[in-house]
């Protein structure tokens, strides 16, 4: 147990004060952790995995570690950073979508975008997904439907690698595209219909809440594990503050959504990449960011250290 002289009445189990505060033990190898984990991973478990390229880069650590994560539509280029073909995902509206077209109709008034010159059919909603022409996108999408089906319902746990809180959206059904990015934008595409606004903590709520009602009637079984994603922003379109406040804004509002979410679900985890990655250097004096033109990525030691500290928590016997 530890202890404190400002609670000199109480005992605290060692995570619950500050890491080598009054005679709390300080150990640089492990983060604090609760007792008891809510999900246990082996590596016969299937385990999917959606999100940035944070999320891509924890789904390559975990199939060198020898980890089943689930790979469905392997010749795809787009699976390379999911389970599926669901690209970087990067906001709770464009999971909640994911989830949406998987069980469901989901069918924008803005299904694709045509380039202006080239005439590619591109995917607004995936980032970057491109066709040469529209008969492929239809059928493509059409199969990737059944794979993204396939790899939500097989789970056994599910990883969801939250970032950003800015989106773009349509003005007219309050669809949100992936990034204004690509050919069509490139090409001088209207994106006079979409408008770009930040969204808040209740949105992202009820996104999550959309997305956790489809797991529980469709994989009852499976648990969720939530992160938020330490790469920090390395742009944003808001005008009204800098670039590290906006992102700072981001990862705290996805952190008070997810710990939200956590305290009213059994089955839901948060494991704690943001704060492994960023507090827990910095009380030791560790490099957090990366150097060079990339430097809003995380230290390639950071990130092996936060798999280590992944592996202590729902890993180990």
């Amino acid at each position: 147990m530890a202890h404190s002289d400002v609670y000199p009445n109480y005992s605290f189990h060692p995570w619950q004060v500050w890491p080598g505060a009054y005679d709390n033990a300080c150990d640089a190898e492990w983060f604090p952790k609760p007792e008891c984990p809510r999900v246990r991973i082996t590596r016969d478990t299937p385990v999917a995995i959606m999100g940035s390229c944070f999320g891509r880069a924890v789904k390559e650590s975990l199939i060198a570690d020898g980890y089943h994560v689930i790979t469905e539509e392997r010749d795809h280029s787009a699976a390379r950073h999911a389970s599926a073909a669901w690209e970087r995902v990067y906001t709770t509206f464009s999971m909640r979508q994911i989830f949406l077209y998987s069980f469901g109709d989901w069918n924008p008034d803005r299904r694709w975008w045509i380039a202006p010159r080239t005439g590619v059919v591109q995917d607004p909603y995936r980032r970057i997904v491109v066709y040469p022409d529209m008969e492929t996108a239809t059928s493509d999408f059409s199969e990737h439907r059944q794979c993204s089906r396939r790899a939500i319902e097989a789970a056994r746990v599910f990883i969801l690698v939250l970032e950003m809180t800015d989106i773009w959206e349509d003005i007219a059904d309050g669809a949100v595209i992936s990034l204004p990015s690509g050919p069509y934008v490139a090409e001088g595409g209207d994106m006079s219909c979409y408008r770009f606004r930040v969204s808040r903590y209740h949105e992202n709520i009820v996104n999550m809440e959309a997305i956790l009602s489809i797991m529980t009637r469709h994989n009852p079984d499976c648990h969720v594990i939530l992160m938020i994603s330490p790469v920090h922003l390395w742009t944003s379109f808001r005008s009204d503050t800098d670039i590290i406040s906006a992102g700072c804004n981001a990862k705290s509002t996805l952190r008070a959504m997810a710990d939200e979410c956590a305290s009213r679900h059994e089955h839901i985890a948060y494991f704690p990449a943001l704060e492994i990655a960023t507090t827990y250097r910095t009380i030791f004096h560790q490099p957090v960011f990366a150097a060079g033109r990339e430097n809003f990525h995380i230290a390639p030691d950071n990130f092996q250290n936060i798999m280590k500290q992944f592996h202590h928590f729902y890993t180990q016997p």
